[in-house]
């Protein structure tokens, strides 16, 4: 559906993009994350025909972007993660104008309004400005404008910063559902946990340059070179981590806490061996779970950006 190649945007001296590639499937949700001026909303402005690039080339399904941008355009939806609806039209009007920009029927474009205020649990504020709406609200219809036209790639920039949790996860069911019935979504956000719960694929761009790109599983496995596991215990077995290691070649052995005991080691650890130890030395385990890096641990360490930026990016929610 989406395919960009080698995509460089320049500002005077300043590289914003520079020299990515990738493509996004038809039918997945595909997360672009990174922390604020890494680069998101330039490479999203290119994809969606608000900026010229300053070399390479964007497709969407086969459409180039650069030379038929309207053509292009005409297959998007578009949600910018600020609002560009009427404050004094309510939630029906503005639907129904945005419908009308793409060329839909008059009856068409009301029967699909009232359809995807139905759909977007706004069918009570149908008919209030668009002024008075919260920000959930807000960001939902204008979700549910870049839909009218049932687009074939709908793009989100950041849609649930700055608003509450509530609305954030009826927006994230509302994209995994329209990936459901077929749409391709293309996500930027800066929130690890968002990206990981929802997207199929997830580019990670850091300083104007994507740096990994895959599925969660396939990111975590990328930087996960060895097998870890904790184990609690009925009691503390710090006396014992000299023997474990000893008995346990090439194992690192960590106690946390007073009854939580973590083993490392290059080679996969064989659980019984471990439990049969501690039992003879009048230890039980009562949990053993194996540990894989967080997809935010794979973030810190592909990007270099500690993940307290990202923190600090999601408080502010601000440009990217």
């Amino acid at each position: 559906m989406l395919a960009v190649t080698n995509l460089t945007k320049t500002y005077g001296d300043f590289i914003a993009v520079n020299n990515i590639s990738f493509e996004v499937q038809k039918g997945e949700i595909f997360g672009f994350l990174g922390p604020n001026g890494a680069g998101k909303t330039s490479t999203i402005n290119m994809m969606i025909g608000l900026a010229r690039p300053s070399a390479g080339e964007i497709l969407i399904n086969g459409i180039d972007v650069t030379k038929q941008t309207k053509k292009a355009q005409s297959i998007m939806g578009i949600v910018a993660d600020e609002s560009n609806l009427y404050n004094e039209m309510d939630g029906f009007d503005n639907l129904c104008f945005c419908a009308a920009l793409y060329g839909m029927e008059k009856s068409e474009r009301e029967i699909k309004a009232r359809h995807l205020l139905e759909e977007f649990k706004l069918k009570d504020a149908g008919k209030r400005p668009f002024k008075a709406y919260s920000k959930g609200m807000k960001r939902k219809l204008t979700i549910a404008a870049a839909l009218i036209h049932s687009p074939q790639i709908l793009f989100l920039d950041e849609p649930t910063t700055g608003i509450d949790v509530e609305s954030s996860r009826q927006i994230r069911k509302m994209i995994v559902a329209l990936k459901e019935q077929g749409t391709t979504v293309f996500l930027t956000t800066h929130y690890i946990e968002e990206a990981e719960r929802i997207c199929n694929r997830i580019a990670f761009i850091a300083k104007g340059q994507i740096v990994a790109s895959g599925t969660s599983s396939e990111l975590m496995d990328s930087v996960s070179h060895s097998y870890a596991i904790r184990f609690v215990t009925s009691k503390s077995a710090e006396n014992l981590t000299a023997e474990l290691k000893n008995n346990f070649k090439g194992s690192k052995v960590a106690v946390q806490g007073d009854n939580t005991l973590i083993m490392e080691s290059e080679d996969r650890i064989s659980l019984l061996p471990v439990m049969d130890f501690l039992h003879d030395k009048g230890i039980d385990v009562y949990e053993a779970k194996e540990l894989r890096p967080s997809l935010e641990d794979v973030f810190v360490k592909l990007t270099g950006i500690e993940s307290s930026q990202l923190k600090r990016d999601e408080k502010k929610g601000g440009r990217k």
